[in-house]
């Protein structure tokens, strides 16, 4: 029989451990480092390796109009090739998250590099669209595999209560990938040229696999006695497994809904609704996403101060997050006429500062019920649910638009999908935290 309890507001699945059950979660044997100096310089390593990864995942963005001329493509053809690599990365969560289960984030973390270090060298060197779709194939294949094993690293090396500040912390190293590492690639394509440039962050990614061969370690020396690879279980019973714990349930359905509206307006259509729906100037436009995505990572560290410390308010937060986002884009495409400029703005400020909470929160809430050596693929979950989320709404914004003439309208009815995953997703929410709270008075 399962038993639920709750410890300072943190619902945790406790099942009993027998021999025959491999699916038992033994919080004893799962218990995480200690969090010191030796532990904060693998963080910091693997960190690293996923900022080189933001450079790879953005890189595409400056040396678009340069790829246009050299594969010689239309606009069309080549807006795939981002897509298909945030295609590739979203398919590849869950097998990823399992491999970092099997082998532990050390060797699955230089698998990432060693895909990403061939797919740049193969789309520097590619003397077609062909050869560079591959190449972008190889670069989502690696970076499926950064993100999942520098958490789980968090999850081995750190104590319980510090994962959440872990976990945003990560999220800050990310979001200022994001926003700042496609300048030295820009420069890099003006001062170099395409083949060096690229090369140069080939050769970067090697040192980092390097790097990450020689400092990081799955699990602090004095956790020589607990395995940090997980039993052998088959895909299967490890989705099972995930599925079944209230946490990553809860996990995946705040990450759809508020990882993924801001992160759909980043990929593409924010700085088209900044000027064509909301009626800013180019130069506005861009200075406003830009610096809502910058103001918007000094949350997370915050958040995970206080999840770390109250572990209680989680679900507080994480409905508040839900609730005002799915609000704020019911109200983006219902307004009649178009939502005024500041509301808009107002919209997409709540939209960064969720999408920067959301692995502090949904990542954390992912932990509860799974033992420390299987939450790989339950992080995988987490993770693909925001990410579909926005990949599928990008898609379908991009459809409507083709479809209709122009203008404010054509965007709300563009960004109806967005605004019903939203929705359903923190009703969704509602009802998992509803059911842990239940299972754990029982």
């Amino acid at each position: 029989m399962v038993r639920y309890e709750e410890r300072s507001g943190d619902v945790t699945q406790i099942q009993p451990e027998t021999s025959g059950d491999r699916t038992s979660v033994n919080r004893a044997a799962s218990v995480p480092g200690s969090g010191g100096a030796r532990a904060w310089l693998v963080w910091a390593v693997a960190v690293a390796g996923y900022f080189l990864a933001m450079l790879h995942r953005n890189g595409l963005g400056v040396a678009a109009l340069e790829a246009q001329s050299r594969f010689d493509v239309g606009p069309a053809l080549l807006s795939l090739l981002p897509m298909l690599q945030l295609l590739v990365y979203v398919l590849l969560q869950v097998p990823a998250g399992l491999l970092a289960d099997r082998l532990g984030p050390r060797y699955t973390l230089v698998m990432g590099m060693v895909a990403m270090a061939a797919g740049s060298c193969m789309f520097a060197l590619a003397p077609g669209i062909e050869a560079a779709v591959a190449g972008r194939f190889l670069i989502g294949l690696g970076d499926a595999l950064v993100f999942l094993n520098v958490i789980r690293l968090a999850a081995l090396w750190f104590p319980r209560g510090r994962y959440a500040l872990v976990s945003g912390l990560t999220g800050v190293v990310g979001g200022t990938g994001q926003v700042a590492s496609a300048a030295p690639l820009a420069w890099a394509l003006d001062g170099v040229g395409w083949v060096a440039a690229f090369l140069t962050t080939t050769a970067l990614t090697v040192l980092m696999a390097l790097l990450v061969l020689l400092v990081v370690r799955d699990r602090p020396a004095g956790a020589a006695g607990r395995s940090t690879v997980a039993d052998p279980i088959s895909v299967w019973e490890a989705l099972k497994e995930a599925l079944r714990a209230d946490g990553p349930r809860i996990g995946m359905a705040h990450h759809a809904a508020v990882m993924a509206p801001f992160t759909m307006m980043m990929v593409l259509w924010g700085y088209p609704y900044l000027v064509s729906g909301l009626g800013l100037s180019e130069a506005t436009a861009a200075l406003t996403l830009t610096g809502l995505a910058a103001a918007a990572l000094w949350l997370a560290p915050f958040a995970g101060m206080v999840v770390g410390r109250w572990p209680g308010v989680r679900p507080y937060m994480a409905l508040g997050l839900a609730f005002t986002l799915s609000l704020g884009w019911l109200l983006l495409v219902a307004w009649p006429g178009g939502l005024p400029a500041p509301l808009g703005v107002a919209v997409l400020t709540a939209s960064a500062a969720g999408q920067t909470l959301a692995p502090t929160i949904s990542f954390d809430f992912a932990r509860d019920g799974i033992p420390a050596s299987r939450t790989g693929v339950a992080s995988g979950l987490v993770n693909m649910s925001g990410f579909t989320t926005a990949l599928l709404c990008t898609v379908a914004a991009g459809a409507i638009l083709q479809a209709l003439p122009g203008g404010p309208v054509s965007y709300q009815v563009a960004f109806v999908p967005m605004a019903a995953c939203s929705s359903v997703a923190t009703l969704v929410l509602i009802v998992f935290v509803r059911r842990a709270r239940i299972r754990a008075r029982a």
